[in-house]
């Protein structure tokens, strides 16, 4: 795991591009602490940090072939790159070095851009091919690896994380303001395009191609499901237990030693006992919560009808002695995790509103602490069916045998009457399938954004986003909950899910890898039949089969999907949380771009809130809070004050 950076040299001389590759290169330097590298000619600038995991003392980068026609950098892991290697070799190439950079470097020369189709692995690649004066660069199919990059004529600017850009003394930081509607909805950016004007993401499953100033970019892995319905429930979970057990065993390939995070749920515990019947020793890491706020936990433990769980730690240590693996556990204090908002948003590069972000970031802390390497369960939920969104489409699936129309009016009802229960399904239900798809996260319905923006005309029309994702996996005519699964895998899980798995591990010098994520994994999660995935009573059925043949507690085999547990909807009550967040609230960059009133409203709300009524529960506001000021923290950091700090070292003529 590591990070490089790039561009091409069209503004300044060598010696210039030297500085500016190189202070680029420092601004990740938390990506790969070990070494770095870097390759600078009249055409191009390419830098690399670098976290030894495989061939430590050997595989340098960037990496050039034996004439130095062809440059790599490359961040990520390739689990067949030995494959790979034979095949190679047979064809004549020879290595010179132990690990996978130089299978992409010989890949490239033996199939040029077909080489991408047959990694396995989690990559972002940077290629340079000199005698053509091309770029080419790609991304995994899962987008696991961040890609980013801003094109302006000539110059390419390409890296692992935007904060290299801002080292560039010719890249133009502005706001990319017409992503704010989105980003309150979904709490992310479900585009290529950033909060950052003009910088995009490399989509993934694609690659691009620069020269002479033109971008051309390709699709080069289309997900595409294969349903099986000849095989039983029975056969799916071993066959599950069968291909992601290979899967763990291919990801623990490295020359340091490796662990796992641990929640107690069935995605990471599963990974987790796959690696300790490989390794009996291999070490877990987990993450709780120092609450505090005794009374108020008190008065929530003594309600009949709310419940509500704040810490999995209990969950992960059960799990750990019954598997018998060694835990290591930290707690994060209410102030500690308040604290770390403005470090969380830096690394994050685009604004994030989710709250599972903070106890990645202290748990990858505690890991690196002990080891180089963990795995995780990120993926399962999206390629085996584990949200319960997936059971909502199931009332869609039935309402939408009702005429469009009629549907249509009962939601233009629906949306001019105040809140009452059922109206959030007849608005998302009153058009198609990309407007009934609503994530558990989606903070705000379209007709909030202009209660809480400053001067929006609007109107915002999230489903629009999703729409172009509905349509591709129409064309495979799969089901509605089918088709959910397909839109999560290709925006929430790369936009959400696996970049703040990269960010706040890689901001620990920690690699991450996923074994769900896997292309073999991905295989058979794309032939499971809807009922062997989602049915009335379960989720993530196949899985949760598989977990009780490998012997799983029903306790764990059986616990229903949680998110990234966090206290904050208790902690937001408390004065602590209050002041800090209603300081940002009124805030001259909350002025800016908000109706400053609506959300100290809402924050008022929330610390009044009692939860012993559902009305009172009603007014409990955590996501839509806690989505805007992350989002003014991340402003902060990168345009306000604190960004004096980001401006390039590298003084140009």
């Amino acid at each position: 795991m590591c990070g490089f950076v790039g561009f091409t040299a069209v503004d300044f001389d060598r010696e210039t591009n030297k500085a500016v590759v190189k202070d680029m290169a420092d601004r990740i330097a938390h990506r790969g602490p070990d070494d770095e590298g870097f390759f600078v000619d009249d055409d191009i600038a390419m830098g690399f940090r670098r976290l030894s995991i495989i061939d430590l003392e050997g595989s340098r980068q960037p990496m050039q072939n034996a004439d130095g026609t062809v440059t790599v950098t490359f961040n990520g892991e390739i689990y067949n790159f030995q494959e790979l290697r034979a095949e190679l070799e047979a064809l004549g190439y020879v290595f010179v070095t132990n690990g996978d950079t130089e299978t992409i470097v010989h890949g490239y020369e033996a199939w040029g851009t077909d080489v991408f189709e047959k990694l396995r692995g989690m990559f972002a690649i940077a290629i340079w091919d000199a005698p053509k004066k091309r770029l080419v660069c790609a991304r995994d199919l899962f987008g696991i690896k961040p890609f980013y990059y801003q094109h302006d004529g000539n110059r390419l600017i390409y890296g692992s994380e935007i904060k290299a850009f801002l080292a560039h003394p010719a890249f133009a930081k502005e706001l990319n303001r017409e992503m704010l509607p989105q980003y309150l909805c979904f709490e992310y950016m479900n585009d290529s395009q950033t909060m950052f004007k003009d910088v995009h993401k490399l989509l993934p499953g694609h690659f691009m191609v620069f020269e002479d100033g033109a971008l051309n970019i390709e699709c080069f892995y289309h997900i595409t499901y294969k349903i099986d319905e000849s095989k039983g429930l029975d056969e799916w979970a071993d066959e599950i237990n069968r291909v992601f057990d290979e899967s763990v065993a291919a990801h623990e390939i490295a020359d340091v030693e490796i662990g796992s995070f641990l929640s107690g749920g069935i995605d990471s515990s599963l990974a987790a006992y796959c690696m300790g019947q490989h390794a009996p020793d291999i070490k877990t890491f987990s993450v709780g919560y120092d609450i505090g706020c005794e009374d108020k936990l008190a008065e929530i433990d003594a309600l009949p009808d709310f419940d509500i769980k704040l810490n999995e730690l209990d969950d992960a240590t059960a799990f750990a002695e019954w598997a018998q693996l060694p835990n290591f556990q930290t707690q994060v204090s209410a102030e500690e995790f308040l604290d770390i908002v403005p470090t969380e948003q830096y690394h994050m590069d685009e604004p994030l509103g989710a709250p599972s972000a903070i106890p990645l970031f202290f748990v990858s802390k505690l890991a690196r602490e002990q080891v180089k390497v963990v795995q995780s369960g990120e993926g399962a939920d999206e390629l085996f069916g584990g949200y319960w969104i997936y059971h909502d489409q199931f009332e869609f699936d039935k309402y939408f045998k009702v005429p469009r129309p009629l549907r249509a009016a009962a939601g233009a009802v629906a949306e001019k009457l105040p809140p009452f229960h059922g109206r959030r399904f007849a608005m998302r239900g009153s058009g198609g399938p990309e407007k009934s798809y609503q994530r558990a996260s989606m903070n705000y319905m379209w007709d909030e954004i202009p209660n809480v923006l400053k001067d929006y005309a609007g109107p915002c029309k999230p489903w629009e986003w999703c729409k172009p994702h509905f349509d591709e996996a129409a064309k495979q005519d799969l089901d509605i909950i089918t088709q959910t699964q397909y839109v999560d895998m290709v925006s929430y899980m790369p936009f959400d899910i696996c970049l703040k798995a990269d960010k706040m591990s890689m901001s620990q010098s920690l690699e991450l890898r996923v074994p769900f994520l896997d292309k073999k994994v991905l295989d058979v999660a794309l032939q499971l039949p809807t009922a062997c995935r989602v049915d009335d009573d379960h989720a993530k059925y196949a899985l949760r089969v598989a977990a009780s043949k490998l012997g799983f507690q029903k306790k764990v085999a059986n616990m229903p999907k949680q998110p990234f547990i966090t206290p904050l909807t208790v902690w937001l009550q408390t004065d602590l949380y209050y002041d800090r967040i209603k300081e940002a609230f009124t805030s001259e960059a909350a002025h800016e771009f908000f109706n400053v009133d609506y959300l100290v409203q809402m924050l008022d709300d929330h610390k009044s809130a009692d939860f012993s009524t559902v009305e009172g529960r009603g007014k409990l506001k955590m996501m839509r809070i806690w989505n805007i000021y992350c989002f003014l923290c991340w402003y902060e950091v990168f345009f306000g004050k604190s960004s004096e700090q980001l401006k390039p070292k590298t003084k140009v003529a």
